[in-house]
């Protein structure tokens, strides 16, 4: 048996659709640095073909039977916290944004994307980022979209440093690389992270992603 190729990203593929999935091969088999290692036709087999072969990126449809995308996606980050989870999906209704934001996937992207595109998010959160479809973003920035205002007032209460750290939040950076990037130290971030998290009332990655890709803190992808 051939060991696994430790320099590619490994990703296993979940829809209900055959040639949907074809599709998405055909694409991903384009990029040498990434190899599907397994392939699903449901939530329920996706789970059970993560915990055999481990990925480190699943993409998954939201809307298959059995299980749905979303119900898999909250038994993946359960089961297997270190793998990355990208949803697919035709619909861009913020709810399913929101509702993969708090069980904390790591991207949302359409099904009419372009194939780089799908490269480039698969290659966006392995890396530690997360990754959304322009469209997706515009979606939650429309305030009708969601019922509710854009918090642009909530943003507005945060420091200019205060914004700089939820900026790397969002793009998936430790305490560490934030003190890095911007030369202060990790107890100074942490600080800050504390302060901002206090000010938004918002305690988890998830939200805090949530709220800087609405307000343009950092852009999507």
């Amino acid at each position: 048996m051939t060991a696994p190729d430790s320099s590619r990203i490994r990703v296993l593929i979940a829809d209900d659709h055959a040639l949907v999935r074809e599709g998405l091969r055909y694409v991903l088999d384009a990029d040498p640095l990434i190899e599907v290692v397994a392939e699903a036709s449901n939530g329920r087999i996706a789970v059970e073909l993560a915990l055999q072969h481990v990925p480190d990126v699943v993409v998954l449809d939201i809307t298959m039977p059995e299980e749905t995308g979303l119900k898999a996606a909250a038994r993946l980050r359960e089961l297997l916290p270190a793998t990355r989870v990208l949803l697919l999906s035709m619909h861009d209704q913020g709810e399913y944004v929101r509702e993969g934001m708090r069980i904390g996937t790591h991207g949302y992207l359409l099904k009419d994307s372009a194939g780089e595109e799908l490269r480039a998010a698969i290659r966006a959160v392995y890396a530690g980022g997360t990754f959304f479809s322009p469209a997706v973003v515009r979606r939650l920035s429309t305030a009708d979209a969601v019922g509710e205002s854009t918090p642009v007032a909530q943003l507005e209460q945060l420091t200019p440093r205060e914004r700089d750290v939820l900026g790397g939040v969002a793009r998936g950076l430790t305490n560490k690389a934030i003190a890095a990037e911007l030369g202060i130290s990790r107890r100074t971030v942490e600080a800050h992270r504390e302060s901002l998290m206090r000010k938004l009332q918002i305690h988890s990655v998830a939200g805090l992603t949530r709220f800087a890709l609405e307000t343009g803190v950092v852009a999507p992808g």
